[in-house]
């Protein structure tokens, strides 16, 4: 999936799937109640919160939000501000209703990784949750992050990269993906990105466990098990990886 009318229909298709949402809490010991349509899990979520370490009266942009489940679970444990960005309008809708349910103040809006919509310098802190490898161009989302951060902000990335950039077992848009040399040139300071081996292992575990659930008619599930299927073809040429680096103060 690579286009916005692509995610709306995923979108919609995982409402009525109690039975995917149920694993994939499950399988990634993610909070009750977090809707995730990523696959970062409770652990590393929690890294992620104490690399950004957003307080009160900041503000969090969450990009390629989805649903929105990650970023209103930091704003409701820090007290942040959170603005979450999406390309898919189904997506956003949903988490406009979810912020509702959970009465999480947020404000939700329908944008791209190259082309956010906010002001420059309106935002402490990024995210983007396992979608930096859709940018295109990437260096191009990466200097809009770097648009819309205060001067030292931090911006925190979880994605995947190809151990060989030339296996064309690996779809190009994961094998563009070099954040160690793209954060840098994108005008980052103080960019670190970590090998996170044991986030890629109980991916592993999800995916495969994903496949042992009776489908049925459940066209979310159905997704997920093709989706399981495509992955864990190429599962072991691929690195997880959790990059951070911070906005310079000028």
């Amino acid at each position: 999936m690579t286009s916005a009318e692509d995610f709306d229909r995923w979108y919609a298709e995982r409402v009525e799937s109690p039975v995917a949402d149920e694993l994939v809490r499950r399988m990634l010991a993610l909070p009750p109640d977090l809707q995730s349509t990523s696959l970062l899990s409770g652990p590393g979520l929690d890294e992620v919160v104490a690399l950004l370490d957003p307080r009160p009266g900041q503000v969090l942009l969450d990009l390629a939000c989805g649903r929105g489940g990650y970023g209103l679970e930091i704003a409701r444990r820090t007290g942040c501000g959170l603005i979450g960005v999406d390309f898919s309008a189904v997506a956003i809708e949903q988490a406009e209703e979810r912020a509702v349910e959970l009465a999480v103040e947020a404000d939700f809006q329908v944008g791209q990784l190259t082309d956010i919509g906010l002001g420059s310098a309106s935002v402490d802190a990024v995210m983007v949750i396992d979608a930096y490898q859709f940018a295109d161009p990437k260096l191009d989302a990466l200097r809009e992050c770097l648009r819309v951060l205060r001067p030292g902000g931090r911006v925190v990335i979880t994605t995947w990269e190809a151990l060989d950039a030339d296996d064309e077992r690996l779809p190009k848009r994961m094998r563009q993906v070099d954040l160690a040399a793209q954060l840098p040139e994108a005008g980052f300071t103080g960019v670190e990105v970590l090998d996170k081996e044991q986030w890629r292992l109980r991916e592993k575990r999800f995916w495969s466990e994903s496949l042992t659930v009776d489908a049925g008619d459940d066209p979310a599930m159905q997704s997920m098990q093709a989706e399981a299927r495509l992955v864990l073809k190429g599962f072991d040429l691929r690195r997880r990886v959790l990059a951070t680096a911070t906005a310079p103060r000028r």
